[in-house]
């Protein structure tokens, strides 16, 4: 078969035609009068430049493979391709084809090369000039792109010598979102499944499937034969090393069998794949693949067209396939491994810059992350040749490395270790590498040991961090505060309307309290003191107070005359009494001795509904007298006879007369012949009985002011009679209290 040579990259426009669809418009960079999509085939050329979905964004890019025919000169091989879209107003264009009829221009443009090297740097320079391009709005003109095609060629002759230039997906990015899935993601690579990537962003879905495959070290640079599962070239070519040079690294790699040949005879990758290529998926020579597609219809046929589907809008990973769920199961070094590694990249991870640590050191950087899956790459397949070895050898025990414990693969999972023996990159690998490279690496974990407090401590402390409650919770701690707000504000709007209603329920009581002593202070309309008439006002006042309706109204002011003029009349009439008994003895002489019927009545009130005035009662001695004549009286006076009416604020029983009072003595009162009533400054009625032995009378006018009060003394019937003026409103309370002197 012919050799291969350089392929120089080449330059093609795909427009979107109304009525035909995506087509290739313009080819830049090859021999004139040439169509490199009809000597290869590539009719799906313009399908994998426009990708399903691309005219709801601005900008977008796709990746994808294309299979480059053999000829007299090159053998068949794989190449890759890179395109731009975007999209501009056709009204605004300056010379607008008749063929244009829609509103909007669709166009891409696309540069095929032999390696996706350096399409971490072309994809740069190609945005740039896509945009100035459209920027013209004449289509016509195409010396921008002339010259872009011409200094593609010197760039990646430039960029040949220089180290792997990884693009993708920030690896940081990548182990930040799926965490220890990562490592699944690796594990399920080697085994060669069938992996299909969803998502709704096609650059994104390309940049996590070359992110993925650039774990392996050099295989970037070795997929030749990746376009096609026929393709097998690069496997008939591979020899095994004869030298080792451990300073250069590329060597090193080279000596235990790296890269390893995922995409062999078999296996075929597709960044982007249209489901013009599903037949090629479904074919039964396809054993492997890893595709890509942003059509949604894969989703509802995944079991068919996937053993494991990645999907990145959801974040998720779906096994379809039971046996390589259980091939998948990570050990505890493997867990413990990405689980450190997980812990790196989260404690120097930068919001504002997800590639690059925030400390801006090398521990979680993207450099330190290929490294560290270098190392666990090369103790794998250092572990996987000791246990080959041991089990040549196995009749022989001295041929063992007593450095070595135990069965150092197993760390790695036995089933997966098992299923991974069975694959073509094995085979490949097992075939060309020496027997003996566990002399050169170490055939341990890098994480080697069993379970330990720290393992499960760190996997709880993960696993909850990964339930991500703060987020989940987040709406519902927002409902329940507001919930909580909501009932705060019922609750203390009721408490406040309780309160309220208590205080009114207060109020109410107040009043019908104050009601019922102004009902109490009120006389009955018929002056006759009977308790049935007391009674009947009690019981309306009560009714009064009871019904709810019923409000409290404001005092009425002539019923408050009405009892002052009541409290002066029984004020009178206790004087009268003592008036009157007072005549009664100077007319027989204080001396003489009178039989029991003729002693004047004590000094207690009782009340007369006819004449409206206080009486006194005759059951009572008389206030002292000579011994002599207290001998025909009872020497215990009789305590005073009270009528039956309620007392009131406005009056006061009168006290019975002390026990001094009523014990008999020997002097002699002689009662005046003068009476004579007089007011006095401390609101006090005094009534002088004779000018030798006064006997005086007091009684307390209570809230009377002075200039309302008029006393006045009359002499005919022997009556003192207290007037009060008419304009006074409100309870008066009088007290009469006596003094011997």
């Amino acid at each position: 078969m012919a050799s291969s040579s350089p392929f120089n990259p080449i330059v093609c426009v795909v427009a979107f035609h109304h009525a035909r669809g995506p087509e290739v418009e313009t080819w830049i960079g090859v021999d004139e009068g040439s169509d490199p999509a009809l000597d290869n085939d590539w009719s799906l050329l313009p399908f994998l430049a426009l990708s399903d979905g691309a005219h709801s964004s601005i900008e977008d890019f796709s990746y994808f493979t294309l299979r480059k025919a053999s000829s007299d000169q090159v053998s068949a091989t794989s190449l890759f391709g890179i395109a731009c879209s975007r999209q501009l107003d056709a009204s605004t264009l300056i010379n607008r084809p008749a063929d244009v009829t829609r509103s909007t221009v669709q166009k891409a443009v696309v540069v095929i090369s032999d390696s996706p090297q350096h399409f971490g740097a072309l994809r740069e320079k190609l945005s740039i000039v896509t945009k100035a391009w459209f920027a013209q709005k004449d289509f016509t003109d195409i010396v921008i792109l002339q010259d872009f095609q011409e200094s593609l060629a010197k760039s990646f002759k430039d960029l040949e010598e220089e180290k792997d230039q990884f693009f993708g997906m920030s690896l940081r990015e990548m182990i930040h979102e799926f965490k220890f899935q990562t490592l699944v993601l690796f594990k399920a690579l080697l085994l060669e499944p069938k992996m299909l990537f969803f998502g709704s962003h096609c650059e994104r879905l390309c940049m996590m499937q070359f992110s993925l495959i650039s774990l392996i070290p050099g295989l970037i640079r070795k997929l030749q034969d990746c376009a096609d599962p026929q393709f097998h070239a690069l496997t008939d070519s591979m020899e095994m090393p004869t030298s080792l040079r451990t300073s250069e690294r590329s060597s090193l790699l080279a000596y235990v069998g790296l890269p390893l040949q995922v995409f062999g005879k078999g296996s075929f990758f597709g960044p982007y794949t249209p489901l013009q290529q599903l037949d090629m998926l479904a074919d039964h020579e396809t054993k492997s693949y890893v595709v890509g597609s942003t059509n949604s219809l894969l989703l509802a046929q995944k079991d068919r067209y996937s053993d494991i589907l990645v999907n990145l809008d959801e974040d998720t990973i779906i096994i379809s396939s039971q046996p390589l769920r259980q091939q998948l199961v990570l050990t505890t070094p493997d867990r413990r491994w990405i689980d450190f590694l997980t812990a790196t990249v989260n404690d120097t991870w930068d919001d504002d810059n997800p590639g690059r640590p925030k400390t801006l050191g090398y521990a979680g950087s993207e450099e330190f992350i290929r490294l560290q899956f270098e190392e666990y790459l090369l103790a794998l397949l250092s572990a996987v040749k000791y246990k080959l070895y041991t089990e040549s050898k196995r009749s022989d025990n001295k041929q063992a490395i007593i450095e070595v414990e135990g069965e150092p693969v197993n760390e790695f999972g036995p089933d997966w270790i098992k299923a991974w023996m069975q694959t073509e990159n094995f085979r490949i690998f097992n075939k060309y590498t020496d027997s003996h490279i566990f002399d050169i690496v170490e055939p341990n974990h890098p994480c080697s040991g069993g379970l330990s407090i720290e393992d499960v401590q760190r996997r709880l402390a993960q696993q909850v961090a990964e339930l991500h409650l703060d987020e989940r919770l987040q709406s519902s701690r927002e409902v329940i505060g507001k919930h909580l707000a909501s009932g705060q504000k019922k609750v203390s709007t009721a408490f406040n309307s309780l309160w309220a209603d208590i205080e009114v329920m207060r109020e109410a009581q107040r009043k019908r309290a104050a009601e019922q002593r102004l009902v109490a202070a009120i006389p009955p309309a018929n002056g006759s003191g009977s308790p049935s008439n007391d009674k009947s006002a009690i019981k309306h006042a009560s009714i009064q107070s009871t019904n709810p309706a019923s409000v409290p109204k404001a005092p009425d002011f002539s019923q408050a005359q009405a009892t002052v003029q009541a409290a002066g009349q029984r004020a009178g009439a206790y004087f009268s009494s003592w008036g009157s008994w007072a005549a009664e003895k100077r007319r027989t002489g204080w001396g003489n001795k009178s039989p029991a019927s003729s002693t004047p009545p004590s000094p207690t009130l009782g009340f007369d509904s006819k004449s409206n005035a206080f009486s006194t009662p005759t059951s009572h001695p008389s206030p002292k007298l000579s011994q002599e004549s207290t001998s025909q009286y009872d020497s215990t006076p009789e305590k005073p006879h009270t009528t039956e009416a309620t007392p009131t604020a406005t009056s006061e029983a009168i006290p019975p007369a002390t026990k001094k009072e009523e014990e008999p003595t020997k002097q002699e009162v002689m009662l005046p012949k003068k009476e004579e009533v007089t007011p006095s400054k401390d609101g006090m009625i005094e009534i002088s009985l004779g000018d030798d032995k006064p006997v005086a009378k007091k009684a307390a006018l209570a809230e009377i002011p002075p200039t309302t009060d008029k006393l006045a003394a009359k002499k005919d019937d022997g009556m003192a009679e207290v007037s009060l003026s008419d304009d006074k409103a409100g309870a008066q309370a009088i007290a009469a209290t006596t003094h011997q002197t």
